[in-house]
């Protein structure tokens, strides 16, 4: 199969979806991968890697997406509709239920379109697993340094120093995001609470904690209190392919402290607080009030060599099964991927995507001729 790779064109998105040992690994297998030139650059990965891996090297991000699969890390925007074809695959994280204009393009295009943030596993979801780790890692260290006050903060230092209080950071969902986000902050001294409506999650992050994380059970007048009360908000509600839901409402965050920080890592999906809006690393802030709010769309992107090795490292599993088997077959035989299966042939096949838009969803049985 003929695999592509173009260069992201996202607002300061220096990832790229491959990496040289995972393209030395599918050629390897008998599989073609064209690189559009710079395309890894920003992640510290360089043209003569890939070419040296036997990749080709090419320089238009026509040519890229000209293959039977497009690999990308990023939905494709407006400049990049016109290059989608019908019957192409197209594998990468998609988001669809608050990207509307992109999942129109895509349907009218009739490309295939599977979503990294959907596929399933065993325990959760692989796909989406690494870069909510590393967006999780990243909130405590973003918000510590937009508490300064040279940044518009309340002039706190997140851990404190004998004699003064450290920062009290409320996690608002302990999934994956909000584990790594909550251990963070431990680590860096603050007093953490995490906030999530499953019971037996939080044993689990008490037990991981030994203790130094205090659990509390989500509802509105808790979430309400803990964010009057805090200096850092970070929020990480995940429903797999829907819209998030808003949590913390523009009343609640009015009653914090001034300087207070919000980080909504669930802004890829809509976002978890009522005033959220995606932002760019460019401009990662913005004030509404006295509270600061950083709602970068793609936070990994900060991190792009720690982040595109752990995404390769992956989705080429996958990118395997597609290439070795077609897409159709690939997802025949494995139900976690075809999870991941957003659009086809025009249509919305993703239950929780095709609610949040307003379209019904036809059967996988039947698009996949089980």
């Amino acid at each position: 199969m003929l695999i592509g790779v173009p260069a992201e064109v996202k607002d300061n998105e220096f990832r790229v979806a491959l990496t040289p040992a995972g393209a030395m690994d599918l050629t390897g297998g008998g599989h073609q991968v064209v690189i559009q030139a710079g395309a890894g650059r920003g992640s510290g990965f360089f043209d003569e890697a890939y070419a040296q891996a036997g990749a080709r090297i090419v320089e238009s991000p026509e040519e890229a997406w000209s293959a039977d699969m497009v690999l990308k890390v990023k939905e494709p925007l407006t400049e990049e509709f016109e290059r989608m074809r019908g019957e192409q695959v197209l594998f990468t994280y998609l988001h669809l239920a608050a990207e509307h204009e992109c999942a129109r393009q895509l349907r009218e295009r009739s490309v295939t379109a599977i979503a990294y943030e959907t596929v399933t596993g065993p325990k959760g979801l692989p796909l989406l697993a690494p870069m909510s780790e590393v967006a999780g890692r990243l909130a405590p260290q973003v918000g510590a340094y937009h508490l300064m006050q040279s940044q518009g903060g309340s002039g706190l230092l997140i851990g404190g120093v004998p004699g003064t209080r450290a920062a009290k950071v409320v996690v608002i969902g302990g999934g994956k995001a909000g584990e790594q986000a909550a251990m963070i902050a431990l680590g860096m001294g603050a007093d953490v609470t995490v906030i999530d409506l499953n019971i037996e999650r939080l044993r689990e992050l008490s037990v991981m904690s030994s203790g130094g994380v205090t659990t509390l059970a989500s509802n509105t007048l808790t979430i309400a209190d803990e964010v009057a009360a805090a200096d850092l908000v970070i929020g990480s509600v995940l429903v797999p392919g829907a819209t998030a839901p808003k949590l913390v409402t523009s009343e609640m965050v009015a009653r914090m402290r001034p300087g207070s920080v919000l980080v909504d890592i669930a802004i890829d999906q809509g976002g978890c607080f009522e005033g959220s809006r995606p932002t760019t690393h460019a401009e990662p802030t913005f004030s509404v009030g006295e509270q600061i709010y950083y709602c970068v769309a793609n936070m990994p992107g900060a991190v792009p060599h720690t982040s595109t090795s752990a995404l390769t490292n992956a989705t080429l599993p996958h990118v395997f099964a597609l290439a070795n088997k077609g897409w159709r077959q690939a997802l025949r035989e494995d139900p976690h991927l075809a999870n991941g299966l957003n659009v086809h042939a025009g249509e919305i096949v993703y239950p929780p995507v095709a609610e949040a838009l307003g379209v019904d969803a036809p059967s996988l049985e039947t698009i996949l001729g089980r």
